[in-house]
């Protein structure tokens, strides 16, 4: 009998980041590293960068696919999306750090914890779930991935932008919003949920996982509801949970004061100590 024939795995490949705020010194704050979900790329966290940024290191790429990095057409798994964001960590000189991701990012982020979780010392989950896609949840993100590339981004992120945001449609918000989703390209977003459709449970990887966590939700997600946000907080030995009053999906753009500010405060006082950092 002829043997299976298996895809190889696609080729490495730069990818575009942000690198911002200071050298690592010794005793100084640990790096962080932030992976912004889908259809969006990583102006996401501009926000939070700014913000943190003087004070610390913040590396913030564009996943495979998404914003500026390049496009690989098909299925990009999760397991190629941390093989990226490791050869970036060992490309920019990163040893140990703290990792965040929303939504996808932050499935990614558990993905990373799973690969290379000895260097993690921190992790900041906003608006994700750990669990593996149910088959109905399977099937409708195979099927969303050939609309995209038959259609287009525009006409599905036009029908999803309500459910993104909660902030006032002609905000400013929005508008960074829709031309996140919008710029996207349909052929990287495909290929991201396909991959998204075979992630594993990453349940166990997070009940192993010691280090400080931080879980945020906006109160009127109704991708991620509070509940589900509990549940995911309940799962890790060392966890906090925040809920942004009045946000939907995506509080680091709906809230950025509240939300630059929770996670200031998670950084200075579960992160730091632990560390020995002194900044």
């Amino acid at each position: 009998m002829a043997s299976a024939q298996l895809t190889p795995p696609p080729s490495p490949i730069a990818l575009a980041h942000d690198d911002a705020g200071p050298a690592l010194a010794p005793g100084g704050p640990l790096p962080l590293v932030l992976l912004h979900g889908t259809p969006f790329d990583r102006t996401l966290w501009a926000p939070l960068r700014e913000r943190l940024a003087p004070r610390r290191r913040v590396l913030v790429p564009d996943l495979r696919g998404y914003g500026e990095s390049e496009i690989t057409p098909g299925t990009v798994e999760f397991a190629t999306f941390a093989a990226d964001i490791a050869r970036l960590l060992d490309a920019r000189g990163v040893g140990d750090f703290v990792l965040g991701g929303l939504s996808m990012g932050g499935q990614i982020a558990m993905e990373c914890v799973g690969r290379f979780g000895a260097r993690v010392r921190g992790l900041l989950l906003v608006g994700t779930t750990p669990e593996a896609e149910p088959p109905e949840g399977v099937r409708a993100r195979v099927e969303l991935a050939a609309r995209l590339e038959r259609e287009g981004m525009a006409p599905y992120a036009d029908e999803v932008l309500p459910r993104m945001t909660a902030t006032p449609p002609g905000s400013p918000v929005t508008a960074h919003v829709r031309r996140m989703m919008h710029g996207t390209p349909p052929a990287g977003a495909a290929a991201a949920l396909r991959g998204r459709a075979v992630r594993p449970d990453y349940r166990q990887v997070l009940s192993r996982f010691t280090g400080p966590t931080l879980v945020v939700v906006g109160e009127r997600d109704t991708y991620t509801p509070v509940p589900t946000a509990r549940a995911l907080a309940a799962l890790l030995p060392d966890a906090r949970l925040e809920i942004v009053p009045g946000a939907a999906h995506l509080p680091p753009l709906e809230a950025p004061e509240h939300f630059g500010g929770m996670v200031s405060d998670w950084l200075r006082t579960a992160v730091d100590p632990r560390s020995g950092s002194r900044g």
